[in-house]
């Protein structure tokens, strides 16, 4: 897998505003945040994409969650309620090839989550 700006923001080479950090998983504020509440949680560990995820990697998929469910409480959207979840490839809507989980809170989600109509697929 190359190199992402998300490897670049593990390594400390680039600036990010950083909530969370454990030796598995780093979590900070999306920098086009779609809800008032927006933050990833990204695994310390290269992984491309939800297809890559491999069986020894079950836990650390859940650990993410962990993180995201840790953080909600502590800053207090917890009982409100969010979103969180992992775009996959393009059609999924995934721009940076390292799994990562949006947290998305601080307002009432819809579903669909789009507001355009859905592309058709090849």
């Amino acid at each position: 897998m190359s190199e992402t700006i998300f490897t670049k923001i593990i390594n400390k080479e680039i600036p990010a505003d950083i909530i969370y950090e454990d030796e598995l998983a780093l979590a900070f504020s999306d920098i086009n945040p779609q809800a008032p509440i927006h933050f990833l949680v990204i695994p310390k560990k290269p992984i491309a994409t939800i297809n890559d995820i491999e069986e020894a990697d079950k836990a650390l998929v859940g650990h993410l969650y962990w993180v995201a469910a840790h953080l909600a409480e502590k800053q207090g959207f917890a009982k409100d309620g969010y979103r969180a979840v992992m775009n996959c490839n393009e059609n999924g809507g995934q721009t940076v090839y390292h799994i990562h989980l949006h947290v998305l809170a601080g307002k009432a989600m819809g579903w669909p989550p789009y507001q355009d109509q859905p592309k058709t697929l090849n």
